[in-house]
């Protein structure tokens, strides 16, 4: 009974997730469609000073949830509370949750940095901001998308069979950058037609977390693999390809981030 309950624990964190994500799209690209679902750049309703707080804290807790969360030494602290098998599904659910209240929460700043209006170029910057959201769940099922939101270990347990840590492979646009799914969030997050003071406050702050995140992702990926992630490192960029330096895409290596679920 417990392995079933612990396998819909995770299906349901993990489904959750995706309307999360569905919604947080439609959140950051002012979609509404005509319903009362929040949207980044909706209407100022408290005074700048308070808003710009408020914000600044909402994607502050996110930021060190998300990765005070992942790190090997919360983990281990964390399973003696939470049993292992559903750690990650819990990690997703608690992304979820402040994921939400930070739309349900966010404040708008007004002011507009740039406006596009030329039917071209607006076409172009929605289609770097379709092909962002798109790139994020593409680039982590070339690795281990599952494994990243819990549901495999969850699998795994029902089956009765240990979890074991997927291998480390480089597929296709992982032999060139180590972070696409950083590259995906951030082309969502800066591509657009409009941009509103609100918005760039939003872009900028949570580009900075992905930057300061790095590092320390990076850091636990080099003590679990030692040289082989130190050697992958050393030819590929974080953000950007050093194509003369690339590992070819068909190399039997690829990287396992399984201390981030978004990248």
């Amino acid at each position: 009974m417990q392995r079933r309950l612990f396998f819909l624990y995770g299906l349901l964190a993990h489904a959750m997730f995706l309307v999360v994500y569905a919604w947080m799209a439609l959140f950051v690209g002012n979609f509404s469609f005509g319903t009362k679902l929040p949207t980044i750049d909706g209407v100022a309703t408290t005074p700048l000073a308070m808003s710009l707080v408020i914000d600044l804290l909402l994607i502050a807790l996110f930021g060190v949830q998300h990765s005070a969360m992942a790190r090997p030494a919360f983990k281990r602290w964390w399973t003696r509370i939470i049993p292992q098998p559903i750690e990650r599904s819990t990690y997703v659910l608690v992304s979820n949750l402040l994921v939400i209240l930070l739309m349900l929460q966010w404040r708008a700043l007004g002011g507009v940095v740039w406006d596009v209006q030329h039917p071209l170029g607006r076409a172009i910057l929605y289609g770097f901001f379709v092909g962002g959201w798109l790139m994020v769940p593409a680039v982590s099922l070339l690795i281990n998308h599952f494994d990243l939101f819990g549901t495999r270990q969850v699998y795994l347990h029902l089956r009765g069979e240990a979890h074991d840590q997927p291998p480390f492979r480089t597929p296709l646009i992982y032999a060139y950058i180590r972070h696409p799914l950083y590259v995906g969030w951030m082309t969502a997050f800066w591509a657009t037609p409009t941009m509103t003071v609100t918005h760039l406050v939003f872009a900028v702050l949570m580009t900075a977390y992905m930057l300061i995140a790095i590092p320390f992702e990076e850091r636990d990926l080099l003590a679990h693999y030692g040289k082989t992630y130190a050697d992958y490192r050393d030819r590929t960029g974080a953000l950007m390809p050093r194509l003369k330096r690339a590992m070819p895409a068909g190399a039997e290596l690829a990287i396992c981030d399984a201390d981030n679920p978004a990248g």
